[in-house]
């Protein structure tokens, strides 16, 4: 810590600083007090010269987005976010997040005043951090925060404090065109070679942090300073030193193939089987480590605010002591004192990005040693900071003003995290937008998202980022692309990092605009790519439609190939409610919609609201009790609606339904069948301690989790069957999820999320498929097929055929046997996603955004195409229309629309998101429900009613 400096801000809202915690390379943190409740916390507030660039304050926003959801366990709870000002100041106001403080030192700064950590200490600290990644993972995400200055070291286990690259940077700045440049310190071997990164970069982030902690180095760190890059990417680790019954796994987590790493799950499986909280109980901290962090709670708790004079200096408040440590035994070296980070692995030392209008040279020398004149203490060998070539003159005009991250070829972009727009089959496509969304006369030229040929006519289309699907935390999947023609790195050039940024602002309306302006998109997806938003919806031809309270919509005019038809309704989901939890279809006749406030519904022919209903807040998905009742399970209770108005026609509560089973929690639903639907539930139950033996003390009782699977009929309100099932991690229901029912038993398979620290040891990386009996809940079986991993897409039909992804292909096998059957290659580096069967067919997508279609008896593929969504995220959803003629492919960056039967491309769309310039950004994934003649396009608040085959 240290004392404030002159130009440092004195409050961020309700907090007053209190000091300088820690300075990082794109933020700084303060300690502060809550004048309200007067708590400390911790704020993190931008740098002054960064927070000026639009892409650095969107990319700032997301990463706090991502802290909240997953706030809880080794990551503290939020306690505030400094909001964007309705009315913009002269200059760019303060951004910053407030969050609990917690008493911890930077893994760095530990090592450094106590040296390697000992074998429990190291399981603990891994363990959390695994926790934390399975987490991640589990929702198809990638963290991309791990470094020794962020992860904390605090008495009852580790933190972490950064949630997304920027957090992590070893630094950071604004470039000129409103670009912002972020250079990363720890690398992977896949993001050298310029392949995509996905969850298994983490662990080998991962593993390269507990071999630091273990050894107080890295373990690549023998050789000269310019071949580090290769030596990551080819060389073996050096492990002599880690701790023999932690050196396999560790190993394992730097594997240069990212398919041979294990998951994060399996990790804190390994490490700690009981998890590192109760691994950690008693204290887990060396004795000087947890004296330094006593002592800092000490002098954190004593910090007065400092009377605030930034014209006189000598006024400026006087530095917070900081007692240096004593030496370790038997060290030569005197030890940094507190406050004073240890020397970072050698791979963390950061590499200066390439200029976006530089070529890239050579990979073999994209790390050269430090220039002159470099701190000798910057960082470690193998990524000392090199120069940067001398910035070219662009051969196209160069982006401005949005702060998106353009890119020439020459450049590498070792971590895209946000999907880029499509590239178009065509030499242009064009769009017509509303007159609101078009630039006033004579403005200055719209931002473009990377340089293109002059000759061709340039618009602003800005990259829409992946969002989270619903009920779980966003996903940021990272997307490496390959290696541009003179290979992935260059001499003084290292990985420049491409943030995922949500759409910029639309610029401010013109009323004067000709509502028939065109513009002409180069970088556009496909002939004939509709982009609507909000309240609008921006058509290809003609003048443009305005969507209002009217319903239906106009009459469709005639559309151009590639073109969606004009949607027959635009519902958007009031911006005074919380958004949409969930949307079913109900009868082809309502849209249910719920939320955190109620449940509602739309009219699926018009498009307008019926009713709203506040009991059914926070509700599952609506599903059809019979003919004339929509059936929805909120937190405590079965509801069933009447469909005219909303009326609660009947109510179960859990506590009369299943009163032997008293605070029954239960989960997402598992599926349905009919009026039958099969949900997870589990309680609390207090086990007494065994009679102890003569002259031994009583132990103490455990609270313990008791879970059941059900059966339970929708139609006649009654339960069938219930069945013992193991419980899952805290706090304890399992998430089913019902992979096909036959007419004799129903296959289901648990969320990898909910699988215990023993479920994931004792399944080695594979899945399990659980088979029950369909008439009285008795498990059947529990089966294993091949090397599918729990995580792993599967899908099933009622002749006992079982579909699995596994590794890069599909599999599938009798159900039964587990026999395997046939096999469809997928792409390299790629997974499946779930498949969707529909009739002889299996419908497949892939991470590399493939869609295609094989049949269900041989594997023999039928057809495959692209979405053209560049780079990878999760697979695209599937669903088929009514008369399964058409199938839409779903993902985060547009809707897909194809034919069934051959593959043929028939329409995309996107959604902008607000048309006003200070809309919401919206960075949520596209659904899609199918109903009858109508597939209904979701977007956060936005649903789009499109006519299909």
């Amino acid at each position: 810590m240290e004392a404030l400096r002159q130009d440092d801000p004195r409050r961020f809202g309700r907090f007053t600083a209190l000091a300088r915690f820690h300075e990082g390379a794109s933020a700084v943190q303060y300690v502060a007090r809550d004048t309200v409740s007067g708590e400390v916390a911790l704020i993190t507030a931008a740098r002054s010269e960064l927070a000026a660039v639009p892409a650095y304050r969107r990319r700032f926003q997301a990463e706090a987005r991502t802290a909240e959801r997953l706030a809880g366990g080794w990551v503290a709870p939020p306690l505030d976010t400094g909001e964007e000002p309705e009315t913009p100041a002269d200059g760019p106001e303060p951004l910053w997040t407030a969050a609990g403080y917690v008493p911890a030192l930077p893994l760095a700064e530990a090592i450094g005043i106590a040296g390697p950590l000992d074998e429990r200490a190291l399981r603990i600290l891994g363990a959390g951090i695994a926790e934390i990644l399975s987490r991640v993972h589990a929702a198809g995400a990638v963290l991309q925060g791990l470094a020794p200055g962020t992860v904390l070291l605090a008495s009852d286990g580790p933190r972490l404090t950064a949630f997304g690259p920027l957090g992590a940077a070893a630094s950071a700045e604004a470039r000129p065109g409103g670009q912002l440049s972020v250079r990363l310190g720890y690398l992977t071997p896949e993001q050298i070679e310029g392949k995509e990164v996905s969850a298994a970069s983490d662990l080998f982030v991962l593993g390269l942090l507990l071999a630091y902690a273990a050894t107080g180095t890295t373990p690549f760190t023998e050789g000269p300073a310019e071949e580090a890059a290769r030596r990551i990417a080819e060389d073996e680790p050096e492990l002599d030193a880690v701790p023999e019954a932690l050196r396999e796994l560790i190993t394992d987590c730097l594997a240069k193939d990212p398919a041979a790493r294990p998951t994060a799950g399996t990790v804190a499986a390994e490490l700690a089987l009981e998890g590192a909280a109760g691994l950690a109980r008693g204290g887990w901290l060396p004795e000087r480590i947890a004296a330094a962090v006593a002592g800092q709670e000490a002098r954190v708790l004593a910090l007065e605010a400092p009377e605030a004079n930034p014209e006189t200096p000598e006024k400026a408040p006087a530095p917070v002591p900081a007692e240096a440590p004593e030496p370790v035994e038997g060290t030569a070296a005197p030890e940094p004192a507190e406050g004073t980070a240890a020397p970072e692995p050698e791979d963390a030392r950061p590499v200066d990005a390439v200029p976006l209008d530089a070529p890239a040279p050579p990979v073999e020398t994209s790390v050269a040693p430090a220039p002159a004149g470099s701190p000798a203490t910057a960082g470690p060998e193998d990524a000392r900071p090199v120069d940067a070539p001398a910035p070219q003159e662009p051969a196209a005009p160069v982006a401005t003003g949005d702060g998106d991250i353009g890119e020439d070829r020459g450049t590498t972009r070792f971590l895209n995290t946000g999907p880029r727009p499509p590239q178009s089959d065509r030499p242009t496509t064009q769009l017509s937008l509303p007159h609101e969304l078009v630039a006033p006369p004579g403005a200055a030229p719209a931002p473009v998202a990377q340089p293109i040929p002059p000759a061709l006519p340039v618009a602003p289309v800005a990259p829409q980022q992946p969002g989270p699907t619903y009920g779980g935390p966003a996903p940021y999947p990272a997307a490496a692309l390959p290696a541009g023609p003179a290979g992935s790195g260059g001499a003084g050039g290292g990985p420049m990092v491409s943030l995922p940024l949500p759409p910029a602002p639309a610029p401010v309306p013109d009323p004067a605009a000709s509502r028939r302006t065109l513009l002409t998109i180069a970088a556009a997806a496909v002939g004939g790519l509709i982009v609507g938003g909000g309240s609008v919806a921006a058509l290809g031809s003609g003048d443009t439609a305005v969507a209002t309270d009217d319903k239906p919509a106009p009459k469709p005019r005639r559309t151009l190939p590639g073109q969606p038809p004009e949607p027959r309704w635009i519902y958007t989901h009031p911006a005074s409610e919380s958004s949409p939890l969930t949307t079913a279809v109900w009868r082809d006749k309502l849209l249910v919609v719920t939320s955190e406030s109620q449940a509602s519904a739309v009219d699926l022919h018009t498009g307008k609201r019926l009713w709203q209903r506040a009991d059914g807040a926070k509700g599952q998905s609506a599903l059809a009790a019979g003919a004339d009742l929509v059936f929805v399970a909120s937190p405590s209770e079965f509801l069933w609606l009447s469909p005219k108005n909303g009326k609660v026609v009947h109510r179960v509560r859990y506590t009369d339904a299943f009163g032997d089973l008293p605070g029954l929690s239960v989960g997402p639903l598992a599926g349905n069948s009919g009026p039958v639907i099969w949900f997870t539930g589990s309680h609390t139950v207090t086990v007494k301690a065994p009679k102890p033996k003569k002259g031994k003390k009583k132990g103490k009782d455990k609270e313990v989790a008791q879970a059941h699977f059900f059966a339970y009929d929708i139609v006649q309100r009654k339960e069938l069957w219930r069945t013992p099932v193991p419980a899952g991690r805290a706090p304890g229901t399992p998430a089913y999820r019902v992979v096909v029912d036959r007419s004799a038993d129903v296959l289901v398979r648990q969320d990898a999320a909910t699988l215990t620290a023993a479920e994931v040891k004792a399944a080695k990386g594979k899945g399990s498929i659980r088979s029950f009996d369909q008439k009285t809940g008795k498990l059947l079986w529990t089966k294993q097929y091949a090397a599918a991993s729990p995580e792993a897409a599967t899908g099933g039909d009622e002749d006992g055929t079982l579909y699995a992804a596994v590794g890069k292909d599909l599999q599938a096998f009798e159900t039964d046997t587990t026999k395997p059957l046939w096999r469809v290659e997928g792409s390299d580096g790629s997974v499946f996603g779930t498949p969707l069967v529909a009739g002889p067919l299996i419908h497949t997508t892939e991470r590399s955004q493939l869609v295609g279609a094989v049949e269900r008896e041989s594997g023999r593929l039928v057809w495959r195409r692209s979405t053209e969504v560049p780079g990878t995220g999760n697979a695209p959803s599937l669903t088929l229309s009514g008369s399964e003629k058409t199938l839409i492919a779903a993902d985060a960056v547009q809707v897909t629309a194809f034919s069934a039967a051959d593959g043929e491309r028939l329409w995309k769309f996107q959604d902008i998101g607000s048309a006003g310039p200070k809309g919401a950004t919206v960075s949520a994934s596209y659904r899609a429900l199918a109903a009858g003649e109508t597939v209904v396009v979701q977007r956060d608040r936005a649903f789009y009613a499109f006519p299909v085959a």
